[in-house]
């Protein structure tokens, strides 16, 4: 038994935060991979893992070992994704993590339709609302809604994003439309909790200035989708994603407002780490992504 054999089990059982879970998912005896883990650390001469009868944690050998295996394991596979893109072969497994909102969105699609196009690829998907260190946690890419910031990670636009603020037409007539930011605040409004800026709504303002604009509302909810759904039903304006609010705005039920004073700028990005070779598994599914979107925003 080789040595990379059991450091790839035991980067499974760390990632899937248990044995039985790691067994489940690559298909393997929880038994083999534990013996696997005992003979690794047999090897090692050091304990990796704090093994209990319900849950296991990592010593700090262990957190030593799983970073810098990590790194190596993904060097290797980069490397032979990189010969196998000479000879026209892409296959292997893409770890990647996504915000919930992009997934369940219409834009969600682009994963499956790349899965279906391409079965000799494994989509690990991992949906997260949080911000996740792509090189600590062992991460292909992730796909990052944002004004991207500077960093040391690489990043590809796929598609241009934007803020729509939207009311239901029956809302409209009820309280007048908004013609100014500052009018959200005497009018009702549906609160995003799992948006980053919560009852201070960003705008621009004549000038173009950046300024915030506080709102309140009977209804707070962290789901897009949730907070379209109160806006058709008329609850209030709200502050949604264009590719959240696409649906509605076009079928009628939501009508965009202050279009004029919404910050633009940004971005749907496909984020990988920098690494020495790019695999061609991340890179076929990056190019396939910013054609997908293409065909999207021309829809």
């Amino acid at each position: 038994m080789d040595t990379l054999t059991r450091m790839r089990a035991f980067i499974d059982v760390v990632e899937a935060e248990g044995f039985s879970a790691a067994a489940r998912k690559i298909g393997r005896s929880k038994a083999l991979l534990s013996k696997y883990v005992r003979e690794l650390e047999d090897e090692l001469g050091a304990l990796l893992l704090n093994r209990t009868t319900r849950q296991f944690s990592l010593t700090e050998a262990g957190h030593t070992y799983y970073k810098r295996a990590s790194e190596i394991l993904r060097e290797i596979d980069s490397l032979a994704d990189t010969v196998r893109d000479s000879s026209g072969d892409v296959r292997g497994r893409i770890k990647l993590t996504a915000p919930r909102t992009f997934a369940d969105a219409p834009i969600g699609q682009s994963m499956i339709d790349f899965a279906k196009e391409h079965p000799d690829i494994v989509l690990d998907i991992h949906l997260d609302d949080r911000f996740v260190d792509l090189v600590e946690e062992g991460y292909d890419l992730a796909i990052r809604i944002t004004r991207l910031e500077s960093s040391s990670l690489i990043a590809r636009k796929l598609a241009p994003f934007g803020i729509r603020i939207c009311g239901a037409p029956e809302l409209i007539e009820k309280v007048g439309r908004p013609m100014r930011p500052q009018d959200l605040t005497r009018m009702p409004c549906v609160i995003d909790t799992n948006g980053r800026w919560l009852s201070n709504w960003p705008f621009v303002n004549e000038a173009g200035e950046p300024i915030t604009v506080p709102v309140t509302g009977r209804l707070e909810v962290n789901s897009p989708q949730s907070v379209r759904a109160a806006a058709v039903a008329g609850l209030g304006f709200a502050t949604m994603p264009d590719f959240i609010a696409r649906p509605a705005l076009e079928d009628g039920t939501l009508v965009s407002v202050l279009d004029e004073f919404v910050p633009t700028g940004g971005g749907i990005f496909a984020v990988y780490p920098h690494r020495r070779y790019l695999p061609a598994k991340v890179r076929v599914f990056v190019d396939y992504l910013a054609q997908w979107f293409k065909k999207y925003d021309a829809a």
